[in-house]
């Protein structure tokens, strides 16, 4: 993970950094042309921390941590098209956790799009039953149990 930097977005340019990466990975890349709605009143509600993942202080990855009590929903997290399969996405997922954790936070939750199954599991999630269909394409419920500071898994 040497080189990321998980940041709260905080200039203009940063933002448009984040947006920037959410709609072409998420939304045009599936095919979803002008539908993506950076001005959502949810991005900036109270618990909703949107994170740009920074290597070498350049932009790679996003995704918004919400927080719920004790629990951690990774919501929209993507990586740059050119940029995937070289690592960032793992350090994109362990900065989240670790400010999770921080967050006081036992579970992390995400809608996994199907072809990001695997590399989840990888991570540590495991797959749930809950299968929404979300703007027509279907995601799985993923779910990690995170360790407390003694090294015992959280109940």
């Amino acid at each position: 993970m040497e080189g990321h930097e998980l940041v709260t977005p905080s200039d203009p340019v940063e933002w448009r950094a984040y947006h920037d990466i959410r709609r072409r990975v998420l939304f045009e890349a599936r095919g979803q042309i002008g539908v993506y709605d950076e001005n959502r009143p949810d991005e900036r509600a109270p618990g909703h921390h949107s994170k740009l993942l920074l290597y070498r202080g350049d932009p790679v990855g996003v995704v918004r941590i919400d927080i719920d009590a004790t629990t951690a929903i990774f919501r929209r997290v993507a990586v740059r098209s050119e940029v995937q399969r070289l690592g960032h996405g793992r350090a994109l997922l362990t900065l989240a956790q670790r400010f999770a954790q921080e967050s006081g936070c036992v579970r992390l939750v995400s809608y996994v799009a199907a072809d990001a199954v695997e590399f989840y599991q990888r991570c540590g999630f495991t797959t749930g039953s809950d299968i929404t269909g979300a703007a027509g394409h279907e995601s799985v419920y993923m779910t990690k149990r995170l360790d407390d500071k003694d090294g015992k898994t959280a109940r």
